[in-house]
């Protein structure tokens, strides 16, 4: 029988402590701070500097268009119960604007002006006349890197040595990248660097890896192509006898296959580089688990389709 009492005794204080080690975890849960933010390339961001510190919302899944999003009831509700919400700003976050400035904070806030990819007022298609693909130029990116890091500091400021110590891990990892990136480029003969894309996204890329680019439709990918557009493109391309033209995961296929058709009755043959995992990323990441799911890996598939199809 004092047996039995004892083993009994046992089980209860056992019972005990895992009941205090579930509330333990209940209270660590609900006290994590919830970051929302915009794109699926901020998201990744917020992950590279805190991993699973904060709980991260997205607000436009990616492999979608932000260009035409359409906001939902439950996106302004990730907006409205968030601790901290970012976004990019310059107007690209489109008719979610209005609710992400009432609450959030725009990575590019504190950006040079002189650094920003200035538009016409022709191609600026509802963005105003910045280009917002900040993104692709790295030296940029780690200015809005910079801001994240700040901002998750101030949010949970016990954990700022280790946002800290993340950022600085990451810079060297996208350094890396980069040189890695201008190796490749260099394989590509002068006379054939040109990128020709659907919607003008890669204007940073151009001027930070010295690659000229053009495209028929200005920035806003949901946009109308204007048909002197189209032909000054065609021109371009037969002018330069360029190999190759690209598709962007976020952009109908359609409209390249049109330049296609154009050349070829202009004598030229262009190929259409499109097609799974051959296409190019510009305002989104892919989703989660496929190639291009982080800013890093989208990035050096981006360089790779195009050398491979340029060099």
């Amino acid at each position: 029988m004092k047996k039995i009492l004892i083993m009994f005794a046992i089980m209860l204080s056992l019972i005990g402590c895992q009941k205090n080690e579930m509330e333990n975890q209940t209270v660590e849960t609900e006290g994590s701070k919830s970051v929302t933010v915009s794109t699926s390339i901020l998201e990744d961001m917020v992950f590279q500097l805190a991993g699973d510190i904060v709980d991260i919302e997205v607000i436009i899944p990616a492999g979608e268009d932000p260009h035409s999003y359409l906001a939902k009831p439950k996106d302004l509700q990730k907006i409205e119960k968030a601790d901290l919400v970012l976004y990019h700003g310059l107007d690209y976050e489109g008719q979610l604007i209005s609710a992400l400035e009432s609450k959030g904070y725009a990575v590019t806030e504190n950006f040079p002006e002189e650094k920003l990819y200035a538009l016409s007022e022709e191609d600026g298609h509802g963005h105003g006349n910045i280009d917002p693909h900040y993104w692709f130029d790295l030296d940029l990116y780690k200015l809005a890197l910079e801001q994240v890091s700040e901002k998750l500091g101030e949010l949970v400021p016990e954990k700022k040595d280790t946002f800290e110590e993340n950022k600085k891990n990451y810079l060297n990892k996208l350094n890396e990248m980069d040189d890695n990136n201008r190796k490749l480029i260099a394989e590509i003969p002068q006379d054939q660097r040109y990128l020709i894309t659907p919607h003008e996204a890669f204007n940073y890329l151009s001027k930070y890896y010295n690659i000229p680019v053009m495209a028929p439709q200005g920035i806003g990918s949901d946009s109308e192509v204007a048909s002197k557009d189209i032909q000054e493109t065609v021109d371009f391309i037969v002018e330069h006898k360029i190999k190759a033209i690209f598709v962007e995961s976020t952009t109908d296929p359609a409209r390249m296959e049109k330049l296609k058709e154009d050349c070829k009755a202009k004598g030229h043959e262009v190929m259409v580089v499109s097609g799974k995992d051959r296409e190019l990323f510009s305002d989104s990441l892919a989703p989660k688990g496929e190639e291009g799911d982080t800013f890093i890996e989208m990035y050096e598939h981006n360089i790779k389709l195009i050398v491979e199809n340029l060099k």
